[in-house]
């Protein structure tokens, strides 16, 4: 008998098994692969991590927390996890992500930078976007080293007791006698609590227990450019490039690996059971006509991928237990932006499993909404 049965441990959930296996409770992890991995949402080397919100204020206080837990996490291992290149908002003037960007930063004072197209273009070389765009520059944002950070997560929680299970997806679930079973294709499981935080499995594993959500795996591409020394990570920041019909983001080199640059908006709905469609040449075409528009001294392709974003009609999370089960905590439909967040969710997990109080308005990520 397990106190907690997490069924992912990507991002969420390996941090979530940390903040339990520390208070010395019974953890188990169930993943149908062996994170880190390229199966889910927490590969490709970097993701953006952001405090002034474009999304709304209502996540900043996550994201000034995950900085903390990032941090911490730094001290604990000696591995830097978080890189302070800044990040760079680029949109039409205004945008409503725009607008939303400095309200946040008024809110809980954060300190950002109003920029016309002229500074954005002056001040960060390799740049060009036209004089009907403007930006904020978030200086003390950054860059996330993914699997670097779930890997540490990992290694954390087994030193204090959480119990991995690999290689072992879920077949079915149920609950007896106040106990959940969780089978998968190696075993049997039985806990208390269960947190359910599968990526873009999550849907097919609720519907194996009749509760249905409107969360719909994508498929999403990136790649990397070679990169001249301006997009260098000394010089050049971390951005997000909103227009009205499209929105991409990117990263400079670090460390040599090379410009990276990912489209944020459109993709393909998947069925997470079957391999993605490897990264091809229209894939290429949208990214290439992109780079040649705002960063024209990128250099040569060098290689692309691709990943899974699990979305929500709204495009905000599902953090909530099941109206129906208390015992059973879920967080799903992170829809691309939820990378940054993961370590401060996995200890608000942590919490809600426990059912101690949690320090945030948790409203907006309400599982009502959809039911």
């Amino acid at each position: 008998m397990y106190d907690v049965i997490i069924i992912g441990a990507g991002s969420m959930g390996t941090a979530a098994s940390y903040f339990l296996a520390k208070q010395q409770k019974r953890v188990l992890c169930i993943d149908a692969f062996d994170p880190p991995h390229t199966e889910g949402s927490h590969h490709g080397e970097t993701r953006i991590i952001r405090y002034a919100y474009g999304e709304g204020a209502d996540y900043v206080d996550l994201a000034l927390r995950a900085k903390q837990l990032w941090q911490e996490l730094e001290t604990l291992t000696g591995e830097q996890l978080l890189l302070p290149v800044g990040v760079l908002n680029m949109t039409d003037k205004d945008a409503p992500f725009l607008h939303n960007v400095k309200q946040s930063a008024l809110q809980h004072h954060l300190h950002v930078e109003s920029l016309t197209s002229t500074d954005v273009n002056e001040r960060f070389h390799g740049i060009t976007i036209p004089d009907t765009m403007e930006a904020v520059y978030e200086e003390d944002a950054g860059v996330l080293h993914v699997e670097r950070c779930v890997s540490s997560y990992r290694q954390l929680a087994e030193q204090h007791g959480a119990i991995y299970r690999v290689h072992e997806p879920v077949q079915q679930l149920s609950k007896k006698h106040n106990k959940h079973i969780v089978e998968t294709t190696h075993g049997t499981y039985e806990g208390k609590t269960l947190i359910v935080c599968a990526g873009a499995w999550t849907k097919q594993l609720l519907d194996n227990i009749h509760v249905s959500l409107p969360l719909t795996p994508t498929r999403k591409t990136f790649a990397w450019f070679d990169a001249p020394e301006q997009y260098d990570a000394r010089h050049f920041p971390a951005f997000v490039l909103e227009r009205p019909k499209y929105c991409f983001y990117g990263f400079p080199s670090i460390d040599g690996s090379g410009f990276k640059v990912g489209k944020h908006d459109g993709g393909e709905a998947v069925d997470p059971s079957q391999p993605l469609v490897p990264f091809h040449d229209e894939d290429l075409a949208h990214l290439q006509s992109f780079v040649d528009t705002y960063m024209p001294q990128v250099g040569t392709y060098k290689y692309g991928k691709e990943c899974k974003y699990n979305m929500t009609p709204d495009e905000d999370f599902i953090i909530d237990t099941l109206p129906t089960d208390s015992s059973i905590v879920i967080a799903t439909g992170f829809s691309g932006h939820g990378f940054k967040f993961s370590s401060a969710i996995g200890e608000l997990l942590a919490m809600m499993a426990m059912k101690q109080d949690v320090p945030y308005n948790l409203q907006r990520f309400s599982i009502h909404r959809f039911l």
